[in-house]
């Protein structure tokens, strides 16, 4: 059965708070320019969830996914691993690919390859490492999702009570490979050249985050470009290359 995708999404941001509905490229929201983007994989995927909260403000995320005709699920606003369980119930989903709303240049090749991989695997989870081992839902890049059993989440659940647990949704799984079947697919076997450019950030996390990615959209959605990484980074090495420096200091200020 192939996966549904369920979003990560809401407004409380303590850095940067509404980057999921402030206006990014021509009145578009990131969350909506994301939405477009994962509509491309009906073959890859069942459906598409977008799990917010029940803050009172995130009625602006479900109102954007009403006027998409994207499913909307509401769940605790702290116990974020909860939200995630109950949404995957709400539509019977069993595996599940794990997208952060953060990530507007996701990548979708990886995202295809990562969803085909945990069809036809048994395992927990499924995601991308670094060289060094480092799973790439801990990296600054922005390209990857995870997938990962609703299993896996159901019995992390009952394992921890740790807030930092229920709040990152994974972590405790990737964390514990001897009650877990982890499997982590090296990034470069994907995208060869990325880690060759550490200081490369498009997670979106902060005003400067904000500022930079908007400009690098803006730019290559005017001329067509495709946003796979690897013309991301041509787009950077040749046209603008001083936004690594600008990256290199968010990434400093917010590591992981």
């Amino acid at each position: 059965m192939k996966p549904t995708v369920i979003i990560q999404a809401r407004t409380g941001s303590t850095r940067l708070p509404d980057k999921m509905t402030t206006p990014f490229y021509e009145s578009k929201p990131v969350l909506k320019i994301l939405l477009e983007r994962l509509s491309s994989l009906k073959n890859e995927v069942s459906q598409i969830v977008v799990a917010t909260s029940t803050n009172p403000r995130d009625k602006m995320i479900e109102d954007i996914c009403n006027d998409m005709g994207i499913s909307c699920f509401r769940g605790s606003e702290n116990d974020v691993l909860q939200r995630f369980i109950s949404a995957a119930e709400s539509v019977g989903a069993n595996k599940i690919i794990r997208v952060c709303a953060d990530n507007v240049f996701l990548d979708l090749n990886s995202l295809k390859f990562l969803a085909k991989t945990l069809s036809d695997s048994n395992d927990d989870y499924v995601s991308f490492k670094t060289r060094e081992g480092k799973p790439s839902i801990l990296t600054h890049f922005g390209f990857f999702a995870e997938g990962v059993t609703l299993d896996a989440l159901k019995k992390a659940a009952t394992m921890t009570d740790s807030q930092l647990y229920h709040e990152h949704v994974t972590n405790f799984i990737y964390n514990t490979p001897d009650e877990f079947s982890v499997k982590l697919i090296p990034i470069a076997d994907l995208i060869p050249d990325l880690e060759n450019h550490p200081d490369l950030r498009l997670t979106l996390d902060t005003k400067d985050d904000f500022d930079v990615q908007q400009k690098i959209y803006a730019d290559l959605a005017a001329r067509n470009s495709s946003l796979s990484p690897d013309k991301l980074i041509e787009y950077l090495d040749n046209e603008h290359p001083e936004y690594y420096d600008i990256m290199k200091k968010t990434i400093n200020a917010n590591k992981k």
